[in-house]
């Protein structure tokens, strides 16, 4: 059996066909394809909904050709559509969410809305294995610490105000960089290695603010009678940041007892908050699991699998009509059957 899934939530317009089965009464999945097409703002700008779609919209058949042949399917080989209703950008969402109506309803196929932080989560713990961990979903669109209890996942800390791709983002984009910025900015950052400078630290309970510590690494950037190198403030703000995610990681993990961990989402990539997390687990005696960075980011992979779940966990898909999309929509908002 065939999901298709739809991912459209930011920069990302992708498409990719999974294919699910029961081996010993336990639901698995492969990944039979994997195709994207990233919106590119311009140097030094963020990503604009409107210019984002319009990217999406003429991605779409090329992505969606590229994904079925090489999954060696048809649509009349696909059991299941899955798409990205949120949470994300609204005028991007729509891309998606119109493009599976169509499908489904041209080929009379099963249609499923899913979360896309439930499609992180879900494909990370496919791919890695993990039965119970705790997770920290980390992107441009989240930073929350997650444990999967009473059918959802929640939450026991999250950002109060930006997410840590954003804080990347937006600190590159005030350099004159390419969003996102993530990858350049842990470029810089390397090449001044120990050069530490002290920046804003927040983290109240388990919860951190990235706000201040955004405001005082551009400060530095532009004073000039600082004398700061890029790449000492690039590898100061990765540092702090960085060590404010697995303070409270590490509180979490001594609060729930668990003793698996994962991380998830875009800046699962970066291998400097790799190492410190890897660290954490070992203090509280836990294995340590990531993401692959190939499909750390927005890709179709997770939402077919989250709508895999959704459909053959719950037997849950909606009318056509009664198909959305929700911008805001929180992961602990979602109840989930778990494979």
């Amino acid at each position: 059996m065939f999901c298709l899934g739809i991912e459209s939530t930011a920069h990302t317009f992708a498409c990719s066909v999974v294919q699910y089965s029961f081996y010993q009464n336990r639901l698995i999945g492969k990944i039979l394809s994997d195709a994207r097409d990233i919106y590119v703002p311009p140097t030094g700008s963020g990503i604009h909904p409107r210019d984002a779609s319009r990217h999406h919209c003429k991605a779409v058949e090329t992505v969606f050709k590229h994904a079925l042949c090489s999954a060696k399917v048809s649509m009349r080989d696909i059991d299941v559509i899955a798409y990205s209703a949120g949470p994300g950008l609204g005028p991007c969402l729509r891309v998606g969410a119109v493009v599976a109506r169509t499908l489904s309803a041209f080929h009379s196929k099963p249609l499923v809305p899913t979360n896309h932080g439930i499609g992180h989560v879900e494909l990370g713990i496919m791919i890695s294995r993990a039965k119970d961990p705790l997770v920290l979903l980390v992107s441009g669109g989240h930073t929350a610490i997650l444990a999967f209890s009473g059918k959802r996942w929640r939450i026991f800390g999250e950002t109060l105000d930006i997410t840590l791709g954003q804080l990347f983002d937006q600190f590159g984009r005030s350099l004159g960089l390419p969003s996102p910025c993530g990858h350049e900015i842990e470029q810089l950052g390397r090449k001044a290695a120990g050069n530490y400078r002290l920046l804003p630290y927040v983290v109240k309970g388990n919860d951190v603010s990235f706000s201040g510590l955004l405001t005082s690494a551009i400060r530095s950037v532009h004073n000039k009678s600082k004398e700061l190198s890029l790449g000492e403030i690039s590898f100061s703000l990765q540092e702090t940041s960085f060590a404010m995610v697995t303070e409270a990681v590490e509180r979490a993990l001594s609060l729930t007892l668990k003793n698996e961990f994962l991380i998830v989402g875009g800046v699962a990539a970066n291998n400097r908050l790799a190492e410190m997390l890897k660290e954490a687990c070992k203090r509280q005696k836990c294995k340590f699991y990531r993401c692959p960075a190939e499909l750390a980011g927005d890709n179709g992979a997770q939402i077919a699998w989250a709508g895999i779940l959704e459909y053959v966990g719950k037997g849950r898909h909606v009318q056509v009509e009664k198909a959305f999309i929700n911008q805001s929509w929180r992961i602990n908002d979602v109840e989930v059957i778990r494979n």
